[in-house]
This record gives C-alpha cells, sequence and structure tokens, in this order.
C-alpha cells in the first residue's frame, strides 16, 4: 500500500543559490532557483539592486513559473560595486550577495620621453577603445619611488600627455596613468604602468641622450671607415693601372728608339696593310759605313 502527500509550498523560504553568471563593465547577469521545485504558478520575485558607491537604490520585478530564474541587471557603472538581494515580491526571507562590474581598461601605448630638466608621459586616448568612457572624465597620474618606497599622486589631466618634473638622480620610478577615480577613489579604471630606470646609476638624464649619440656614433664611423677604405683601394688600383701603362708607354717608346737619330721613330699608319710593307725602311747610308754587296 502507498498514498501519495503533497506538501504545501512555503512561500516565506528565500530564493536558492542566488549567483553572478557573468559580469561585465555596464551589465551583471544573475542566476536562482525557486524556494521550492517544480512552481505550479507564476512566482513574482523583487530583485534589490544597491549602489554601494553612489549610496542609491534601485529594485525590478521578475516574474517566472521555472525552476531556475536568470536576469540581467543593466545600466550599471563600470568598476562600481553592487549589493544584490532577491525575495519573494511578498517580502519573505531574502538571498543576497554582492557584485563589482569590470572597470575600464588601462590605457595604450604609455610612452616616456626625456627632455633636459623633465619627462613627458604619453598615451593613446582610452575613448579610442572604450564607449563608456568621456575625455572630460579625463586621466589621474601616480608614481611609485622605489628606493624610497613611496606612491605619490601627480594630478590629472584631460589630455593624452602629462609633465613630471623635479626627478631625483639615482632614484628609480614606476608611473600609472588610468581613468580618473570617481567618488572618493571606488570608482577608477585599470592603471597602465611603465617603469623608468634611466636615473637608476645616478647621472643626469642629459647622460642618456649622450648615450644614445654614442650608440648612433658607433654605427655611422665603421660605415664611414669601410667607405674610405674602398676609396683608398681604388686610388691604388687606379695608381697602379696608371703606373704600367706608363711603363708600358716607356718600353714601346724605348724599343722603337734610335741612337743614330737620337729620338724614336713610329710608323705614321698610311704605309701599313701588305706584309711586304712591314720591311724596315731604308733612309740613307752614312760615309763611315761601308756597304756589303752580297
Amino acid at each position: 500500500d502507498y498514498v501519495v502527500v503533497k506538501m504545501i509550498p512555503d512561500n516565506r523560504l528565500p530564493p536558492r543559490h542566488l549567483h553572478a553568471v557573468h559580469t561585465g563593465k555596464t551589465f551583471a547577469v544573475i542566476k536562482w532557483e525557486s524556494p521550492y521545485d517544480s512552481p505550479d504558478q507564476d512566482m513574482l520575485y523583487a530583485v534589490a539592486v544597491k549602489d554601494l558607491v553612489r549610496k542609491t537604490d534601485k529594485i525590478y520585478k521578475v516574474k517566472s513559473r521555472n525552476s531556475t530564474v536568470e536576469y540581467t541587471i543593466k545600466k550599471l557603472e563600470p568598476g562600481g560595486k553592487y549589493h544584490v538581494i532577491v525575495q519573494l515580491g511578498n517580502m519573505s526571507k531574502e538571498s543576497s550577495m554582492k557584485i563589482s562590474t569590470v572597470p575600464l581598461s588601462a590605457p595604450d601605448a604609455l610612452k616616456i620621453i626625456t627632455e633636459n630638466d623633465h619627462i613627458l608621459l604619453f598615451w593613446k586616448s582610452l575613448a579610442l577603445k572604450e564607449s563608456n568612457f568621456n575625455e572630460s572624465r579625463g586621466y589621474e597620474i601616480h608614481m611609485f619611488d622605489s628606493l624610497m618606497n613611496i606612491t605619490a599622486y601627480l594630478g590629472n589631466t584631460t589630455d593624452n600627455f602629462f609633465k613630471v618634473s623635479n626627478l631625483k638622480m639615482g632614484h628609480n620610478y614606476s608611473f600609472t596613468v588610468q581613468a580618473r577615480c570617481l567618488y572618493g577613489g571606488q570608482m577608477c579604471g585599470e592603471p597602465a604602468t611603465l617603469l623608468y630606470d634611466e636615473l637608476g646609476t645616478g647621472k643626469d638624464p642629459s647622460a642618456t641622450k649622450s648615450g644614445r649619440a654614442t650608440d648612433v656614433a658607433a654605427i655611422v664611423v665603421p660605415v664611414l671607415f669601410l667607405l674610405l677604405v674602398t676609396l683608398g683601394i681604388g686610388f691604388v688600383v687606379l695608381y697602379m693601372r696608371h703606373r704600367r701603362l706608363q711603363n708600358s708607354f716607356t718600353a714601346f717608346a724605348n724599343s722603337h728608339y734610335s741612337s743614330r737619330l737620337g729620338s724614336a721613330i713610329f710608323s705614321s699608319g698610311d704605309d701599313l696593310g701588305d706584309e711586304d710593307d712591314e720591311a724596315p725602311m731604308i733612309t740613307g747610308f752614312s760615309d763611315d759605313v761601308p756597304m756589303v754587296i752580297a
């Protein structure tokens, strides 16, 4: 024998297993289960969202018959902190949790340019990748001195650069740039950090420039040296060819030199052509030279 017993639902129980499924910059997806299994009618839930930073409250109504309920809370702020309470509409026992939205991203391409007596921080506008960021909010800059182990707030700006002066020699610094914090520093963007250690050797900042000039010279000087060596080799080759041509001409002239006439004899080129014309030309006979007839 058996008997079927149907329990009377207790609407005073709280929702079960309340948790966050996904959290973004401006929204959060939450999920919970009904106070008891398999509701046989629509259940009205009250979702209260308390902004812990701005100290404001919002209440949303959700109606569902499902055992598992999923709801998206919208119009949140990046980097915010919220307290979420879910209970039945009859103000029964509640379930609660705290969530934090994703903060704004860090600025991209943070760079340092060294000047004579100061440095300049540069970065890309955060509005290029964050639709929820307005340039009028601006950025704030912090500096950490590793030698003194202190962090200093340098100020804020609505530009994409910031001038930093009065840096001490022999100190290493870390600079951070982030979207300006709101409401007493409770709602900030992610920081972009850059280490500045060019003063770590205790030298003047201008020493960095001279070091960079030395690096450039280390490249330019060998190139110029190679050019000079190449030009020198070229002059030597031309000189040797000139000497060979001069020696060849001298040998040629000596082979055509007549000691009797005291000068070199060259053909005019008009009588060149036949082999018979290659015979030496008889110019005359001297009285003191006997003539022999074969």
